[in-house]
């Protein structure tokens, strides 16, 4: 059940709500996560025992590491062995066929037998909920945290449907004092409102639309694509990936809005950005605060030598493809962006600051237009073939697949909003969905425009759902 379907708007929201505002607010907690694990049963059923399994197992050992204070020794190592455990999950749902792939290619070059793959089920969320898990102990055993005495509450931080399947990721420190008391006003349901139909909007009206060019380009054999035809379909992808996610993590802050809960923003308008250091500090900003204080900083982070902080920064972008998925190509965009960041602080990032502006914009798109590369591409043949055709080597123009074929004029258009609402606040809409701009307007005038504005979203969003089946949820690789 995804956030942009009739399924959840017309039915499980409203019922959500209902329920969670027609109980005592003693129970609202259980009322809540029960609405969560419904949610996610609904598509992964008896995989919710993982999920339960996890909230558990981190449920008993945050109050081990608590009762442990004082003994930093038997702490350490009881932490240690819960993040381990927690990752070893991860690794074995998400990884093991990846690394039976590769073990079977060495196996190959020694001339022996090949290992049958373990074609496991990917509980979905998992890379989320294990993250959110590993925040829990981790904030407990650092202190800045007490340990949930009752499991329920651990269920809910770790289930909370608003951000269970696409983030952001919240901190525990963050949340845990809303986990435990919280007051949502009339001014929060309404403000989650138009957030949700605003997130709504991104994903439905642009990043639909453009994931039909992107799609269609992505699915053509290598030796059709063209120069002209290749830079349509990455930067599509590239619109079409943040809309949808950026969407998503809009939908999610409204939710929990709705509900009570103040979330952390998870996207700064990215492609804005001069630099790939600064695009890290734009996009997806849990995950890489995330990997910056629980994997960054624990290896040293820049307080050792330049060759020690280089070799973090390497392996911290290395793991952060990997957790988007287990394949050589996630692997690459990883050390991609890694490299830049290297390059970046040993000297480049000063040189960029002296260029021109559009210059440092062009630079940080280019790098970033060509991750998405590996991004999107099923392997690492098709990206080499890609970003062949992108540098013009396969020719400009293909007679079978003009590049009108795939820029059709809904695509153009929703391309066009793509990269107007990329930018900060290019237009009154976007500085109206700010959660400050009601302030510079009168009351009653930005209420009503408010409103206006809000079921003209919708009411297209609705609209396009209703009379569209395209409709690509692309987090479940995540």
């Amino acid at each position: 059940m995804v956030f942009a379907s009739p399924l959840f708007l017309f039915a499980f929201l409203p019922f959500a709500l209902a329920l969670y505002y027609l109980t005592p607010n003693r129970a609202r907690n259980a009322s809540l996560l029960g609405l969560s694990l419904v949610f996610y049963a609904w598509g992964e059923r008896e995989w919710v025992a993982v999920m339960l399994l996890s909230v558990a197992f981190n449920w008993l050992g945050a109050i081990l590491v608590d009762g442990l204070s004082g003994r930093a020794l038997q702490q350490k190592w009881l932490v240690s062995g819960l993040v381990a455990l927690n990752l070893a999950a991860l690794i074995f749902f998400k990884y093991a066929d990846f690394a039976i792939e590769n073990l079977n290619h060495v196996l190959g070059w020694l001339g022996s037998g090949k290992l049958s793959p373990a074609g496991l089920h990917l509980p979905l969320g998992i890379s989320f909920f294990t993250f959110h898990a590993i925040s829990y102990v981790v904030d407990v055993y650092r202190g800045q945290s007490r340990a949930l005495k009752n499991p329920l509450d651990t269920a809910l931080y770790i289930a909370l449907f608003p951000q269970l399947i696409a983030g952001p990721i919240i901190r525990y420190h963050y949340i845990e004092e809303q986990l435990r008391r919280r007051s949502p006003a009339l001014s929060d349901m309404a403000y989650g409102v138009q957030r949700f139909v605003w997130g709504l909007a991104k994903k439905v009206l642009i990043a639909n639309v453009v994931a039909r060019a992107a799609d269609s380009v992505f699915a053509l054999p290598p030796e059709q694509l063209s120069f002209g035809v290749a830079w349509l379909g990455v930067v599509a992808y590239a619109l079409q990936i943040y809309f949808d996610f950026s969407g998503y993590s809009d939908m999610a802050i409204g939710l929990g809005s709705m509900f009570g809960f103040r979330f952390p923003e998870n996207f700064n308008h990215p492609y804005v950005s001069r630099s790939i250091t600064e695009f890290w500090r734009r996009w997806h900003i849990s995950l890489s605060s995330w990997f910056r204080d629980y994997v960054y900083i624990p290896l040293g982070g820049n307080r050792v030598s330049n060759v020690r902080t280089y070799v973090n920064l390497i392996s911290v972008f290395l793991l952060c493809g990997l957790w988007h998925g287990a394949s050589w190509t996630f692997v690459i965009w990883g050390a991609l962006h890694g490299a830049f960041l290297v390059l970046e602080r040993a000297g480049l990032g000063s040189k960029l600051a002296a260029l021109p502006r559009p210059l440092q914009h062009g630079y940080a798109l280019l790098v970033v237009c060509v991750g998405w590369v590996f991004f999107r591409a099923a392997d690492l043949p098709q990206a080499m073939a890609f970003l062949k055709a992108m540098l013009g080597a396969s020719g400009f123009t293909q007679p079978g697949y003009p590049i009108a074929l795939f820029a059709t004029p809904a695509v153009v258009f929703a391309g066009a909003l793509g990269v107007l609402f990329s930018a900060p606040a290019p237009s009154f809409a976007a500085r109206f969905f700010d959660a400050k701009a009601t302030e510079q307007l009168p009351g009653a005038l930005a209420r009503s425009l408010a409103v206006v504005v809000t079921l003209l979203l919708f009411t297209l969003s609705a609209a396009s759902l209703a009379t569209h089946t395209y409709n690509p949820f692309i987090y479940f690789r995540f």
